[in-house]
């Protein structure tokens, strides 16, 4: 068995009260085993740690900086060990959480419930439509809408939001209300400058999902930017309906074509890596989530 930590704690209490029985006294050894702990330890290091007479016992230079440089360790060891301790009494401590923009609208406004409810987690919120590396990013929790990817990491499916095609009232009333696919020739579409997006959109048309292509001369980057776009009057856009449902409910936009909806949509998850799940601050903000986060559609 290797003896080492032990013979580091020896070593300090020698250190620390000045005698080889003092420190057997404080340890409950015998002063010949406290002897052989630090013989062990001077034969591992190859230097001497004590300078010993037959009346006094005083730390060499090596032996001074040892003790400096191993008490600064040992104080770490303990603070990991408590903080570790004190994890387990409840969620506590920084939690890094990328979403994309998208999913910002609805996470956002419950937010302050989570804080609240767990006042001894950090929450670093940053929204990105880039994919994450979690272990680069240093991000314990990634939310995702779409095809899951990366095979390595968990998830947590957290909702299913069908798509909806939306303009804004100012748009419509501007530019006319489509009534068939074919319509959109005449409208700005608003698309996505993904490289996974593509320049047609599915519609259910005579029992069959037909793409068509859409014409537009805006592009952006997320989604957000896309459904503002679109509030502001832009041209018409398709979202997830999660994204857009406070902006129909307030009559921001308008839904249109529902009948020529082919009936896709997009999954939503919160990705981990599977050794972060035992970690109490990720598990409480994947069940918040789970009782919280309404996908409405």
């Amino acid at each position: 068995m290797d003896n080492r930590f032990g013979d580091i704690e020896t070593f300090l209490a020698v250190a620390s009260g000045g005698s080889f029985a003092a420190a057997a006294k404080a340890l409950r050894l015998t002063p010949s085993a406290v002897s052989r702990s630090i013989a062990r330890l001077e034969q591992r290091l190859g230097t001497i740690l004590f300078r010993r007479t037959t009346r006094s016992l005083a730390l060499t230079a090596e032996g001074s900086a040892y003790r400096d440089r191993m008490s600064v360790l040992l104080a770490e060891i303990e603070t990991v060990e408590s903080d570790l301790g004190r994890e387990k009494q409840g969620p506590r401590g920084l939690l890094r959480v990328n979403a994309s923009p998208s999913i910002g609208v609805p996470l956002l406004p419950i937010l302050p419930r989570f804080t609240a409810r767990y006042p001894e987690i950090i929450l670093d919120l940053a929204l990105s439509d880039t994919i994450v590396d979690l272990v680069e990013e240093r991000a314990d929790i990634a939310i995702r809408i779409g095809p899951l990817r990366d095979t390595s990491l968990r998830a947590k499916k957290l909702g299913h939001s069908r798509m909806v095609l939306v303009a804004s009232p100012a748009y419509l009333a501007r530019r006319g209300t489509p009534h068939t696919p074919d319509d959109l020739d005449g409208h700005d579409c608003l698309r996505f400058s993904f490289r996974r997006s593509i320049d047609s959109w599915p519609f259910l048309v005579g029992g069959r999902v037909v793409h068509r292509p859409v014409p537009g001369s805006f592009f952006g980057n997320s989604g957000d930017l896309v459904r503002q776009m679109a509030v502001a009057g832009g041209g018409i856009a398709r979202h997830g309906h999660f994204h857009v449902a406070a902006d129909l409910a307030a009559g921001r936009l308008v839904e249109l074509l529902p009948d020529y909806h082919p009936g896709d949509g997009e999954d939503i998850h919160a990705l981990y890596a599977p050794e972060d799940r035992a970690a109490t601050r990720i598990r409480a903000f994947l069940d918040f989530l789970d009782e919280e986060l309404v996908i409405d559609g």
